[in-house]
């Protein structure tokens, strides 16, 4: 079991991204508003304020995905959506994404009890 977290710097691929998981089989993620450093930056050191006119404009604020994923194939199904509406990660302002194992998970729906070490 696994958690996928990702950084959308287009909120407006949110429903399309959300509308392919659930195609996926993927039913349940969390999303919340997120700033990132550039953003707080930008606003907050007159520096870094001033450079943004000559580099680029601050972006937004972003938002943050997660995830559990319980199988390798629903993992992958979801890299390949992202991959699919957001295109190419590596290009500026499209986001960033990252898995991490869950070693221990209680309240998903769709989790059996075998992966909570502890009973109640």
């Amino acid at each position: 079991m696994e958690v996928l977290f990702l950084i959308l710097n287009q909120p407006e691929r949110l429903n399309e991204l959300l509308e392919g998981f659930l195609e996926d089989g993927i039913s349940g993620a969390t999303v919340l508003e997120s700033t990132g450093m550039g953003r707080t930056l930008c606003d907050t050191t007159p520096i870094f304020g001033g450079l943004r006119n000559i580099l680029q404009e601050c972006r937004p604020n972003n938002l943050t995905i997660f995830t559990v994923l319980n199988s390798e194939d629903k993992k992958n199904k979801a890299i390949k959506r992202i991959h699919q509406v957001l295109g190419d990660l590596t290009k500026p302002n499209t986001g960033m994404y990252f898995v991490m194992p869950v070693s221990a998970a209680s309240g998903l729906a769709e989790l059996s009890e075998a992966t909570s070490p502890v009973k109640p």
